[in-house]
């Protein structure tokens, strides 16, 4: 890793900046995708497929054959480590349910606010050489837990992992539709696939570029999003080994991963440095690693408060706090996707099973969105009741600001009833 001591502050930007990717370049792809799927319907998605995936789309839908065998094909083990990270995450996400609460702001006026599920939601699990059967449950599982009736699942792989957990969560409908393609058709529907009202899941840059697209047409996506990303902040107490494990582990996912170290301790980066080397030669997707690797940055501070500070500037989706006071430092950190605390906390632990969600804000972005969780796949729908007693409290108070406003029909609405009650 390249080790930068010292920076100024006016510097930091540029250190923290992340490739800016060429928007107008790749919409300008993306967009006819979205047409012809739009016109097109399943035709579209087909003649796509096969241009793009050398694919023949037969049979655009998964079959329920194909769904409940899918567990014939995975070892015992595996869907035993599936069914225990369902339960983590579960029980994590279960707890974010709220019951209606019930507050009287004056006396006979009563204001509650419910939760509703989103009819209907898209998940899109991408292809390549790593199935995300993680990202299905990651998914699949809060959805579930908030009442959503419909949830469609794009991906253009069949993995059976991927079917076990898409079966194990209740996805509704399955379709073997990848790239900016399987957006466009949640997106608009077609004669196979369902129209919903709000889309998950990551993707490459035409994914992504197609999600935001369709979000100005006015369909809801989970949050705009870039590739993968971690910042560490260790110190001298931190084991360099299990630090370069942690930036390995998001390196591997490609040579645009984000990979970002941070230290108090010139002797901890030097040894972070020897035995990222010595690990990667180990990895069966060392070159992707490496790549990544090579554009990170190591950057040496004097202080936590400096740490703190540029960790925050950073928003990183994952922060893993390596120090000795690691909580007490997260009680500082107000821009992060999701943070991993002390020695024994990696990232990993976090991407499958802890309980939490890796559906995370990319980009910077977790400076103002919160990763995936239950509320993603709700409506907050707010309800009041006002009896006789309350329009009677409450009534002069909405006749003077209406007035003042200038809106003499809302006046109205409430002198009506006011009067009567004489």
């Amino acid at each position: 890793m390249n080790i930068i001591p010292f920076p100024e502050r006016d510097q930091w930007p540029a250190l923290l900046a992340r490739p800016v990717q060429e928007a107008q370049d790749i919409e300008a792809k993306v967009n006819p995708i979205l047409e012809k799927v739009r016109k097109e319907g399943d035709k579209g998605i087909k003649e796509l497929a096969l241009k793009f995936d050398k694919t023949v789309l037969d049979n655009i839908a998964f079959t329920e054959t194909e769904l409940t065998g899918a567990a014939d094909k995975l070892d015992e083990a595996l869907k035993q480590a599936i069914g225990q990270a369902y339960q983590n995450i579960y029980k994590f996400h279960e707890a974010q349910l709220q019951a209606p609460e019930k507050i009287e702001t004056m006396p006979g006026v009563t204001c509650w606010r419910k939760s509703v599920g989103i009819e209907k939601v898209g998940i899109y699990i991408p292809g390549g050489s790593a199935p995300l059967f993680s990202t299905v449950l990651m998914l699949g599982i809060p959805a579930r837990i908030a009442g959503c009736k419909e949830v469609v699942l794009c991906t253009p792989s069949d993995h059976p992992a991927i079917l076990y957990a898409a079966q194990l969560v209740g996805v509704t409908k399955a379709f073997r539709i990848g790239g900016a393609q399987a957006i466009a058709a949640m997106a608009y529907g077609t004669e196979s696939v369902p129209k919903v009202y709000k889309i998950f899941g990551p993707g490459n840059q035409y994914v992504t570029t197609a999600k935001m697209l369709i979000s100005k047409e006015g369909i809801a996506i989970d949050m705009p999003a870039g590739p993968s990303e971690v910042a560490v902040y260790a110190d001298d107490t931190a084991i360099p080994a299990f630090v370069a494990a942690d930036l390995l582990s998001q390196a591997e996912h490609g040579p645009d991963s984000q990979v970002l170290l941070v230290s108090t301790s010139k002797k901890l980066l030097a040894s972070v440095n020897l035995t990222l080397s010595s690990q990667m030669d180990k990895l069966p997707r060392r070159d992707l690693a490496a790549q990544s690797i090579t554009n990170s940055k190591a950057i040496l501070l004097e202080t936590e408060e400096e740490a703190v500070d540029l960790l925050n500037q950073y928003a990183a989706e994952h922060l893993i706090l390596s120090v000795a006071n690691a909580e007490e430092v997260s009680e500082k950190i107000v821009n992060a996707g999701s943070i991993f605390l002390g020695n024994y906390t990696p990232e990993s632990c976090g991407d499958y099973a802890s309980g939490t969600n890796h559906t995370l804000p990319t980009n910077g972005y977790a400076r103002a969105y919160s990763g995936v969780s239950v509320d993603s796949f709700v409506k907050k729908i707010t309800v009041q009741n006002i009896t006789k007693e309350g329009i009677g409290s409450i009534g002069p108070v909405v006749e003077a600001m209406a007035a003042a406003e200038s809106l003499d029909a809302h006046k109205r609405a409430v002198s009506i009833r006011l009067n009567s009650l004489l």
